[in-house]
Order: C-alpha cells, then structure tokens, then sequence
C-alpha cells in the first residue's frame, strides 16, 4: 500500500483527522484519539499500526509481516503493526484499519461519540 492510499482511505472515515508526528509517522485520530499509525518509507508505507480485538490480536501477532505494536503491545494494549503484506493484503488492511477507527470511537465518552454522531 502507498503512503497516499492509506491517507486517503484513513481520510474517507467520518470525523478523522490526520496529523504527521513522532518523527514522519502519519496519525490517524478520532475524538482525539488514535486509530492508526502510518509510517512512510519514501512513498510506500512501511508499517501501518492500527487497535484489534483480543482474539484478533492473538492471531495476527503471531502472523507473517505482522507483530504485536512496539511500545503498546508491551503495555498489554492490543495494537498490531503489519510491516508488510505476507498475512493482510492492502483490502484486509483496510478492514482492520475500519475495525480500528470503531474500536477506537466506542470507546469515545458518550458525549464525544454523540458530538461525532456515532450514537443514534
């Protein structure tokens, strides 16, 4: 996957905001709070880290071309880093990339999740 691909799919999710830090990573947000991690290799994308299930995390930590999330995995969070796409294909990225961004918005405070319109 291109670094602009992913860009523009994390983009076309309601409510997400892009901000580049950490050195060149590119940070995908919503309600201020992380659902992606992109960092670039010129234009490609080197790893893309993103928030899974439990069950999810079990499986693909121990998967080809993904690993449990330098420094959040190892504080028990249940992040992967898919490096490259031996496992996840750029479509299965995409799904788990979704999966992420409504993990991460359920767990938004009511008030947040209803300001996003993430509550009926």
């Amino acid at each position: 996957m291109t670094l602009k691909e992913y860009n523009t799919y994390c983009g076309s999710l309601p409510h997400a905001t892009h901000v580049v830090q950490w050195g060149e990573s590119h940070v995908w947000k919503i309600g201020g709070k992380v659902f992606a991690i992109g960092t670039p290799n010129g234009k490609q994308l080197a790893a893309c880290t993103f928030k899974v299930r439990p069950i999810s995390f079990h499986i693909l930590k121990e998967q080809p071309g993904c690993q449990g999330a330098p420094y959040l995995a190892s504080r028990g969070m249940k992040w992967i880093q898919r490096f490259s796409d031996e496992t996840l294909s750029d479509k299965d990225l995409k799904d788990y990339l979704a999966e992420s961004y409504r993990l991460v918005g359920a767990g938004l405070s009511k008030k947040a999740q209803r300001e996003l319109g993430l509550l009926s």
